[in-house]
């Protein structure tokens, strides 16, 4: 009999921790939707105590989820469970994942203690989360340079209060794979009740090797694995979820299931990346759009005599199917709204009107509609309520000539107008922009992510601005890269702090 890995999702709260990638609650429930589809154990809904945005997404994801477990993060702070407890309360399978940090780092600079002193706060937060639930994780911060003699203490203390899960973070993503799976076998050589708690991993990728810590934890005994859609988060991110499952599906000899639903792992991360305007790099494991695409003639050659010559994995395996309806500009709501049900968006027939609208805008201006175009459309509306949208825009441009942009924005209901000189068309439209707004902001990044192939595809553009000692983030999509690029900047001034 196979053993049980359980899958621990930290999508919406670590991987949300990106700048620029905040959802609402609104898209947060949808996210959490589908990772249920998706057939994740555990679903990490947020930081109650860090916002009131937080807490009431961990209340309403505790409303709609079913079977997954809703876990709250919490610092080893009374305060922190309370409020942890309390957006819990709807959550019908509910945890308190709650920890402090570990390593020497941290004890002496981060909380100017000693190791009992933090032996002792773990415990204690742990006897109190416990007096709310019955299931409780316990995190034991920058475990992956804490000295694994004093990390077993740890450990075994917690268990004792009451742990049921026991996650051993490399939060800086600093172990090698082989130390990192030496540290989860000394615990579970060494500490006395280790066989009533899950041990759990959560590692990050500063070194590129977050998967293989991971599977390298699972190897040496560990039982849950902290993971993100598309690898995203902090730094250099977290996990990817995608990667752990198909390791495991591909390597038969290792004789570990999970619960996931593979076919559901491609609808769910566009659908993730589309939400958080997050772009999936193409050479991506497992979701990149390079990930089964083949240049090389000799490689081209292997594929057509045999699939199996370079591909592990069947792209149907996980949700790439390529037999997929079509949609045209002769495709009716009916083929856009099951189109969206296959990549996870559900959506009221008022709301379905307004996408197919633009559905039609777009389909008339290019020859294919790719599953990214309907998610770029269907997230579309987080612009619908801001008070600066763009009415017209228009450019000419040249070899040997300086570029010409005019403009005209609708600002709360008035009509402003602006025309300005750049060097290029996207430098000439960003200063008719702000010849209008007349606010001291200053561009710190621009990227441009065409999402498909095609010269007539939609472009995404990803913008930072700071303005007033703070950054703003700002997204735009269109056919048009620089009609994208002006949206994205007017998505970063629409932020600004009143």
């Amino acid at each position: 009999m196979s053993d049980r890995l359980f899958i621990f999702d930290t999508t919406l709260r670590d991987g949300e921790q990106v700048p620029g990638c905040q959802l609402n609650t609104v898209e947060k429930i949808q996210v959490a939707k589908q990772l249920e589809a998706l057939g994740v154990d555990v679903i990490e809904a947020g930081f109650p105590v860090s916002s009131p945005g937080d807490f009431n997404s961990v209340i309403e994801i505790s409303k709609a989820v079913t079977w997954p477990t809703i876990c709250a993060l919490t610092r080893a702070v009374q305060k922190d469970i309370d409020v942890a407890a309390e957006a819990l309360k709807f959550a019908k399978h509910k945890r308190i994942h709650t920890g402090i940090g570990t390593s020497d780092s941290h004890i002496k600079y981060k909380f100017n203690s000693t190791r009992e002193e933090i032996i002792e706060r773990a415990v204690a937060a742990v006897k109190y989360a416990r007096r709310y639930v019955d299931d409780v994780e316990f995190y034991a911060e920058d475990a992956g340079r804490t000295e694994n003699e004093y990390l077993a203490r740890v450990v075994e203390a917690v268990i004792k209060a009451g742990a049921t899960v026991v996650n051993i973070p490399d939060t800086t993503g600093y172990c090698l794979p082989a130390e990192y799976g030496e540290k989860i076998k000394y615990l579970i050589d060494h500490v006395d009740g280790i066989d009533k708690a899950i041990i759990s991993t959560h590692c990050h990728n500063d070194l590129g090797m977050a998967t293989a810590n991971t599977i390298s934890g699972v190897l040496n005994g560990a039982r849950q694995v902290e993971v993100t859609i598309n690898g995203i988060g902090e730094r250099a991110g977290n996990t990817a979820l995608e990667e752990v499952a198909m390791i495991l599906r591909c390597h038969h000899s290792i004789d570990i299931d999970t619960n996931i639903n593979t076919q559901k792992i491609y609808p769910t991360s566009r659908m993730v990346s589309s939400l958080m305007n997050m772009p999936v790099q193409p050479n991506k494991a497992i979701v990149g759009r390079n990930a089964f695409a083949h240049s090389s003639g000799i490689h081209q050659d292997g594929v057509l005599k045999n699939v199996q010559t370079y591909e592990i994995i069947n792209p149907k395996d996980v949700g790439i199917d390529d037999n997929a309806i079509v949609l045209t500009a002769r495709s009716g709501r009916a083929a856009l709204k099951h189109r969206l049900h296959i990549l996870g968006v559900e959506m009221g027939q008022e709301k379905l009107d307004k996408v197919y609208e633009d559905f039609l805008k777009l389909a008339d201006k290019k020859k294919d509609i790719t599953d990214d175009d309907i998610l770029v459309l269907a997230g579309a509306d987080r612009n619908v309520n801001h008070h600066i949208k763009l009415e017209y825009l228009q450019v000419t441009s040249g070899v040997g000539v300086r570029s010409v942009a005019s403009l005209g924005l609708n600002i709360s209901g008035e009509h402003f107008e602006s025309a300005a000189t750049g060097n290029g068309p996207v430098d000439a439209a960003i200063k008719a922009v702000k010849q209008i707004i007349k606010r001291q902001m200053t561009l710190k990044e621009f990227t441009i992510q065409a999402i498909s192939k095609g010269s007539d595809d939609v472009g995404k553009v990803h913008m930072q601005v700071e303005y007033d000692g703070q950054m703003y983030y700002g997204f735009g999509a269109n056919t048009d890269i620089i009609a994208a690029s002006v949206e994205a900047y007017i998505d970063c001034i629409n932020k600004f702090k009143k």
